[in-house]
This record gives structure tokens, sequence and C-alpha cells, in this order.
């Protein structure tokens, strides 16, 4: 017998999921059936559905949807620099660096994807696994994401960062150029 697709979602700590994920959870083989299932869930308000291959529980969490939708990614830039007191000018948009550049809405969400190297991508220094699947960069290597991706861009305070950490990860980015800007920011912060 089939466990209770709505209660094995609940039960799991995830709250973004795609059919395949829901199909190996409860150890489904036939997913056109399970999406027919899903789509009920839907109509009935027991999951939603904010894009097409995706099933939430009601209360997601809005990063490790920026996370699932497309992968690899990790949320960086604007949205951790904005959280460590980098960057003052407020956004509600979640900035993510992936493998693609795209701009999404999702239920009045904002998401902004910004392509970077697939080397730098696939890099796992100064990025943190967060419970729910969410991959998150360190102040530090959020800076250096979008000194990379934006080299003219404009930080409003540079104090928090600590430059031994910035200093150990800008090698990852094989630019001499940010390299030299980030000396350049060092020296003059």
């Amino acid at each position: 017998m089939k466990p209770d697709i709505v209660l094995a979602l609940y039960k799991d700590s995830r709250t973004v999921f795609r059919l395949i994920d829901i199909a190996m959870l409860i150890h489904e083989t036939r997913l056109e059936s399970l999406s027919k299932k899903l789509n009920y869930y839907v109509r009935t308000k027991q999951l939603l559905n904010p894009r097409k291959g995706l099933y939430t529980k009601p209360d997601y969490n809005k990063e490790e949807l920026a996370c699932r939708l497309y992968t690899p990614s990790y949320i960086s830039l604007e949205w951790v620099l904005q959280k460590a007191g980098i960057l003052f000018q407020f956004s509600t948009t979640i900035t993510v660096v992936s493998y693609l550049s795209r701009q999404v809405e999702i239920e009045s969400l904002g998401l902004r994807y910004r392509k970077i190297k697939g080397e730098i991508l696939v890099n796992t220094v100064g990025i943190n696994r967060l419970p729910g699947h969410i991959n998150r960069a360190n102040p530090e290597r959020a800076f250096l994401d979008l000194l990379y991706l934006d080299p003219d861009f404009y930080f409003d305070n540079i104090h928090p960062l600590q430059k031994t950490a910035l200093l150990e990860l800008a090698p990852i980015y094989h630019s001499k150029s940010l390299t030299q800007r980030l000396s350049k920011l060092i020296l003059n912060g």
C-alpha cells in the first residue's frame, strides 16, 4: 500500500518538491498517475503548484524555492550582501548565482538568476549548505561574486567583510582584474 502523499510530504523537512522528488519519497514509478494525484491536491489547496513541475507546502521557504528552481545554484549577490549590511538599499528580489541568467516572478516573489562560469559555480568554498536544501554564499563569497559579475558595482559598507577570507576566496575566480579591484577596495576601505 502506498503512503498518503500529502502526509509523506508534510513529514519531510523540505517545503519545495519536484515531481521526481515526490516519486522517490513515496516509491511511485508511474509519474503520470502521480501527477494527476498531485493536481488533485493542488485543486483542494493541500499543496501549491507555483511553477510547472514544482510542488510546495503552503508555507514554503522562498529561499528553498530559489535554489530548487534551477540547479546547481546558490543564493548570493545583493540578497546576501543586503542581509550582511554591505548594501543598504532594500530589495525583495532574491538574487541567485546559477548556470543561466533569468528573471522570474512566482506569486509576487522576484527571483534574479545571474550566470557565472561553471568552475566557479560548482566550487563550494564560501557556500553554506543550510537546512531545507538551501545553498547560500557567505558575505565574502557574495561580495566576490558581485565584484566578478559587475566590476563597477558600488558597495555601501565593506567593513563587515573579513579581508583574509576575501583574499583566500579570490583565487577561485582565476581573474587578475578581480584581484586588482579587490586589492584596491581593501586598501581604500
